[in-house]
C-alpha cells in the first residue's frame, strides 16, 4: 500500500524548531541553514518518505542527496548491517582486514565499465576523488588537472582543488594550489558547445604538460543537472589517449542506474580509467570506492608495512556487508529500468511546467532532473514551499536556481504522481 505524506504541526513543527535552536548554539556556523522556515529534523524513514520528530511525513524525491536509491532503509540492508554488527563491526583497514572487504573488492571491480581493474574502499566521495587524483599523478607523473564549471567533487582540499563551484573555492583560495585548468562544461542546449569544449580541452592538454589527468561528471549535478551533448565523453575519452591523460569519472551521484543506464558513461559506451563511486553504494552507511585500470592502481608501489594512504575505517565489516546487500537490492530491483521508467514519468510532468513563467529549462536522464528557474530566490521559496506541503526537494545550480529531483528509485507510480502533484501546488505565483 503507497504511503503519501501526513502533515499534523505546521512545518517546521515546535520540536524541530527547538532542535533547530539547540542545533545553531552548539554546531559550527557554515553548515546547517537554519531559519523561522527551515529544516525539519528527520526522525525515521522507509522507502520514497521520511518522517520528522513532529510526527510529519514527507514524500522524498531527494534520496536524501541520491543515497536512499533502493529505498530509505531497505529492509535487506538494514538486516545486513545488523547482523555484521553483532559478529565484526570493525577491523583493522590496512593491517588486518574483514574478509568481506574481499568480496565487495571482487564485486565492484566485475560491474565496473572498466576491463581488469582494481578498487580501494573508503567512507566518502571526497575521498574516492582524491585517491583518484594520487593515482593519476602516480601513474602519469604529471601533477595537474583539468576539470570543468560547474563541477562538484568534494570539499576536501583536494577535491575541492579540482571542483568548478566558485562559491566552494572563494573562502579557502589562499589554500588552494590554483593549478587546475577549468573549461566550460557543455550544454546539450548549445548547438556549438561540444566543438568548442573539445577545442580548449585539446588546446589545454597541448599547452600544459603538467595536466595529467581530466576529471569530468556524466553529468553535472550539483552544479544544475546540466546534461552535455551526445559524444562529449567519447571526445574526452579520445583526447585523453592522445595526450596519455588519465579520464576520471566522478559517478558519485550518477552510478547505480540512476540515469538509466548502470553507470552514466555507459550511455556513450565509453570505459574511464579511473571511476569514482559512492553515495548509493551501501544505502546509508559511509561507503565509497574508487575503481581503476589494473595498470593504472598498480603505480600504487606495494605496502612495506606502512601504507601511503589509508583510513581507520578502511573496508569497515558492516559497510561492506551494507554495500554488498544493496547490490544484490539493486539487481533484484531493476533499478536501470526503474529508473528509466521514472524518467519518462518525470519528462512529462516537468516539461509541462514550462508554461510557469519563471521556469526557464527543463532537464534530466533517467531518475535525475532539474528544473531551472529565473532566480535562486524562486528556488528557494519552491523548495519551502513544498516542504510545507510534504514533500521534499533540494536546491542545485551555481547560484541555487535549480530545482532537483532525484526520488529514491522504489517509488511506486501513486506516489510518485502524488509528489509532482504537490511540487506543481507549491510552485510560486
Amino acid at each position: 500500500m503507497s504511503a503519501f505524506e501526513r502533515l499534523q504541526t505546521e512545518i517546521p513543527g515546535p520540536r524541530s524548531r527547538e532542535l533547530a535552536g539547540r542545533l545553531g548554539a552548539s554546531e559550527s556556523r557554515g553548515v546547517a541553514f537554519l531559519s523561522h522556515d527551515f529544516p525539519t529534523f528527520w526522525e525515521r524513514a522507509t522507502g520514497a518518505t521520511v518522517s520528522d520528530v513532529d510526527g510529519n511525513r514527507y514524500l522524498d524525491l531527494s534520496a536524501a542527496f541520491g543515497v536512499a536509491l533502493t529505498g530509505h532503509a531497505n529492509a535487506a540492508v538494514v538486516e545486513a548491517i545488523a547482523a555484521q554488527s553483532h559478529r565484526l563491526p570493525h577491523a583493522m583497514g590496512d593491517v588486518h582486514p574483514a574478509a568481506l572487504r574481499v568480496t565487495l573488492l571482487e564485486r565492484l571491480t566485475a560491474l565496473a565499465p572498466i576491463e581488469r581493474a582494481k578498487a580501494y574502499l573508503c567512507t566518502s566521495g571526497t575521498e574516492s576523488i582524491e585517491f583518484a587524483r594520487k593515482t593519476a599523478l602516480l601513474f602519469t607523473g604529471r601533477p595537474n588537472a583539468l576539470a570543468f564549471t560547474p563541477s562538484y567533487h568534494g570539499l576536501g582540499y583536494g577535491a575541492l582543488e579540482v571542483t568548478g563551484m566558485e562559491r566552494f573555492r572563494a573562502p579557502f583560495a589562499a589554500q588552494l594550489r590554483r593549478e587546475t585548468t577549468f573549461v566550460p562544461f557543455p550544454d546539450r542546449r548549445d548547438g556549438g558547445a561540444l566543438d568548442r569544449t573539445a577545442a580548449l580541452v585539446e588546446a589545454a592538454l597541448r599547452d600544459d604538460p603538467t595536466i595529467g589527468c581530466v576529471i569530468v561528471e556524466p553529468i553535472a549535478g550539483r552544479g544544475g543537472v546540466i546534461v552535455p551533448p551526445d559524444g562529449f565523453l567519447r571526445t574526452l575519452r579520445r583526447v585523453c589517449d592522445e595526450r596519455r591523460c588519465v579520464l576520471i569519472a566522478d559517478e558519485i551521484l550518477t552510478g547505480f542506474g540512476r540515469t538509466g543506464t548502470r553507470f552514466a558513461v555507459d550511455y556513450e559506451a565509453v570505459a574511464p580509467d579511473i571511476l569514482c563511486i559512492g553515495k548509493a553504494l551501501a544505502g546509508g552507511f559511509p561507503m565509497a570506492a574508487t575503481i581503476a585500470r589494473a595498470d593504472v592502481m598498480d603505480a600504487w608501489p606495494p605496502s612495506s608495512g606502512e601504507a601511503l594512504h589509508t583510513s581507520t575505517y578502511l573496508g569497515n565489516p558492516m559497510g561492506c556487508a551494507a554495500a554488498l546487500a544493496n547490490l544484490d537490492e539493486m539487481e533484484r530491483l531493476h533499478t536501470v529500468i526503474r529508473a528509466g521508467a521514472i524518467g519518462g514519468r518525470l519528462a512529462e510532468r516537468l516539461t509541462a511546467l514550462v508554461h510557469l513563467g519563471f521556469v526557464r529549462d527543463v532537464r534530466g536522464r533517467g531518475a535525475l532532473w532539474g528544473v531551472e528557474c529565473d532566480t535562486a530566490e524562486r528556488v528557494r521559496d519552491w523548495t519551502i514551499a513544498a516542504l510545507k506541503r510534504g514533500l521534499i526537494v533540494l536546491p542545485a545550480g551555481q547560484r541555487g536556481e535549480v530545482l532537483q529531483l532525484s526520488p529514491p528509485l522504489v517509488i511506486d507510480d501513486t506516489q510518485l504522481g502524488r509528489a509532482l502533484d504537490l511540487l506543481e501546488a507549491a510552485a510560486p505565483a
